[in-house]
């Protein structure tokens, strides 16, 4: 799979589309006009390189969802995730895993998890 490059100027928001915190995103960027790129990563996946750069960028404690049901059904050796190769590996297996939703900002920004005052904040700040 080819890497999906920040695109200059461009809005990425990564997850999946039936969640109920991407409705609430997506919603949010239609309703403040916000043009955006989804990208939905339980159909299309998602490659090491993007993974890579998410964590030059957010902590994997951040990225990795040891919340939800994909976590709790992993054998205890798969959940040691002590590096970003580990994690890395992890989530591009179980892409159910990554918090939602991720969201690339144009100036390099990265959102993850869904907050209406953070993406006004990020997304305002693109604007000047």
């Amino acid at each position: 799979m080819a890497p999906l490059l920040r695109t200059e100027g461009m809005i990425r928001i990564y997850g999946i589309r039936n969640c109920d915190t991407m409705k609430k995103a997506l919603g949010w960027l239609d309703q403040h006009g916000v043009a955006y790129v989804f990208h939905d990563y339980k159909k299309s996946g998602i490659d090491a390189t993007t993974l890579a750069d998410w964590l030059t960028r957010a902590e994997r404690s951040v990225l990795v969802n040891t919340r939800g049901t994909t976590w709790r059904k992993l054998p205890a050796e798969a959940q040691r995730i002590d590096t970003d190769a580990a994690a890395i590996a992890l989530m591009s297996a179980h892409p159910s895993l990554i918090k939602r939703p991720v969201l690339d900002t144009a100036t390099g920004a990265l959102l993850v998890g869904f907050s209406p005052e953070r993406y006004a904040a990020a997304l305002s700040d693109e604007a000047r």
